[in-house]
């Protein structure tokens, strides 16, 4: 199902719950588990459409692809379904855009902007502890023709825009959190 901690004891289990389209967000999610996992933390990377719920589960992250500035429908009805179950664990959240591929004096603009949209939307349902935006990967063969063409007329590149480093960072910051509520809740040292 997903990838598992190694070692004893009783971990916290994080559910990884993903919408992707083409891949970039299973990779991310697979990136935040391998982070969560290498900290001492549970970690099940799992489609949204595959999920019944978070029963097991002590925390969740869960990602989409934004397509048309929002989440993959897939992505928001599980969250529309699960309200409560996402409300009584702490919560993270991502989304995975394309503002990194845009031309460099809109690229601030149009990061802000999705942020903004995204988080306010899902914070209002989950009240998520944080919301991560970062970019993907664009290829040409995954757009219609005439997006390729509208690509190149606005400045706009393909390729990879994945920043790793953020990424790792935005999960490191989760564990974190996470090592320290379970570490008061257990009254550990």
């Amino acid at each position: 199902m997903g990838k598992h901690a190694k070692g004893g004891g009783a971990a916290v289990r994080v559910l990884i719950g993903h919408a992707s389209a083409h891949g970039s967000t299973v990779d991310i999610a697979q990136r935040i588990a391998g982070v969560l996992e290498h900290d001492g933390l549970a970690a099940d990377v799992v489609p949204i459409r595959q999920l019944g719920g978070l029963k097991g589960y002590d925390a969740a992250v869960l990602g989409s692809a934004i397509h048309q500035q929002a989440w993959l429908p897939g992505a928001m009805a599980f969250v529309q379904q699960h309200v409560n179950e996402l409300q009584a664990r702490p919560v993270w959240l991502f989304s995975v855009g394309m503002s990194a591929s845009l031309p460099r004096p809109v690229r601030s603009s149009a990061r802000t902007a999705q942020d903004r949209r995204l988080a306010g939307a899902l914070r209002d349902l989950v009240r998520p502890r944080g919301h991560g935006l970062f970019s993907g990967v664009a290829r040409e063969e995954d757009f219609p023709r005439w997006i390729g063409v509208l690509f190149r007329i606005v400045g706009a590149r393909f390729g990879d825009f994945r920043d790793w480093d953020r990424i790792e960072d935005w999960a490191r910051g989760i564990a974190h959190d996470l090592r320290s509520a379970s570490l008061q809740t257990s009254g550990g040292v």
